[in-house]
């Protein structure tokens, strides 16, 4: 298993990216020979972050980008995941379970709590008009 390796893709912010980012982080994770749990969490947590980008970013609008780094090192993956958006007024608030800014009413609330239940360790930087910036990590094979 390699000790240190990183990545890094861009993509539109269209809907049907959100699977396309989560087989490519996947991917990369794999050549580390995760647990099934683990790469399931990391994919669900990759999978949040981005529809949260798509819908609350940029409004379901497929004009703008998407980026997501991801790094491992010492047993630790570290996936950010990045979009130049709307941003978060109260991070506090949104990170509440139920919070949504969605009218759509099948959206639950919920992704920010499935992240943090995922992954080891999850910060969120947003400034308003300047996007948002997800960082979670996860620790293989603890």
């Amino acid at each position: 298993m390699p000790k240190r390796n990183s990545m890094q893709i861009q993509f539109s912010s269209n809907s049907l990216n959100e699977s396309f980012a989560r087989v490519a982080v996947a991917a990369f994770i794999s050549q580390l020979d995760p647990t099934v749990e683990e790469l399931y969490d990391i994919k669900m947590a990759v999978s949040e972050a981005v529809t949260n980008s798509i819908i609350h970013g940029y409004d379901n609008s497929e004009d703008y980008e998407i980026c997501i780094k991801c790094a491992y090192e010492d047993g630790v993956v570290s996936i950010e995941v990045i979009d130049y958006g709307k941003g978060i007024a109260d991070i506090e608030e949104a990170m509440t379970a139920l919070y949504t800014t969605s009218a759509d009413e099948e959206r639950a609330g919920l992704g920010f709590t499935v992240m943090q239940s995922m992954m080891d360790e999850i910060q969120v930087f947003s400034e308003v008009g300047n996007g948002t910036t997800i960082k979670m990590k996860k620790s293989l094979g603890v």
